[in-house]
């Protein structure tokens, strides 16, 4: 191997150590939650955060791997946090784009119906007023026969006291109709 290729190798695996460092030095994820009292491992400072120049070159281009994976894993993170945050944003306008259509075909049906309640009672009334015209109707018919049923009863009341009279006078007994129903 070259000397060139060496170096890459053991630039790889300082980077690779690195990484591992950088790793196990992030925050555990919060969302486990534990009430035990354990006792917490408190870990010595990051060698990642502090450059130390021992071998030259070869610790310079391990830091700079070691900033730039940094800065790499701060862009993701970053990158992450965007992403959610669009994602949030764009469920809630979908969800508040849905409550604005429900309430506006909610408002259209709720206008059909008071249409069609306020259609049913107008027909509701002119029905009414039909049964109350013919009722008055009725009632007229009704008095019209019960006047000429009174006027007829009239008449014959006279024509009784009429024949009656005449028979008093001559003295005669008055006729029975041969056939009563007639």
């Amino acid at each position: 191997m070259s000397e060139e290729e060496a170096k890459k190798v053991e630039t790889a695996e300082a980077v690779a150590e690195e990484k591992a460092i950088v790793l196990s030095t992030l925050p555990p994820s919060e969302d486990k939650s534990d009430d035990s009292k354990a006792l917490a491992i408190v870990e010595p400072e990051s060698k990642a955060l502090v450059p130390v120049e021992k071998k030259g070159s070869i610790d310079r281009d391990a830091a700079l791997a070691l900033l730039t994976t940094e800065k790499r894993l701060s862009l993701i993170k970053a990158w992450e946090v965007s992403e959610k945050s669009k994602a949030e944003n764009k469920a809630q306008k979908k969800i508040s784009e849905i409550l604005a259509w429900e309430n506006s075909k909610k408002a259209s049906l709720e206008a059909d119906l008071k249409m069609t309640e306020e259609q049913l009672l107008k027909k509701k009334a002119e029905y009414i007023e039909k049964m109350k015209n013919k009722i008055a109707r009725l009632h007229k018919s009704a008095e019209e026969k019960r006047a000429i049923i009174e006027a007829k009863r009239g008449e014959d009341l006279l024509n009784a006291e009429e024949i009656a009279a005449k028979c008093c006078a001559t003295g005669t007994s008055p006729k029975k109709p041969l056939l009563g129903c007639f």
